[in-house]
């Protein structure tokens, strides 16, 4: 399992989501990144998803 930071801004800047999580592949991460930022109402807000090296997997702004 590797680890993924899921981070989500204000237009301002200030964190509003930072979160870490596993999952087995970058695909899973994707995928369990966009079903919470859709359970938290974040899809629409500057978000991002990087693995432990910095990758980005998701990206909106």
């Amino acid at each position: 399992m590797e680890k993924f930071t899921l981070t989500v801004f204000h237009n301002n800047g200030e964190k509003l989501l930072d979160e870490t999580f596993e999952a087995a592949s970058e695909k899973e991460a994707k995928q369990l990144g966009e079903k919470r930022l859709e359970e938290l109402n974040f899809l629409q807000t500057t978000h991002r998803c990087t693995n432990s090296k910095g990758k980005l997997l998701l990206f909106h702004r």
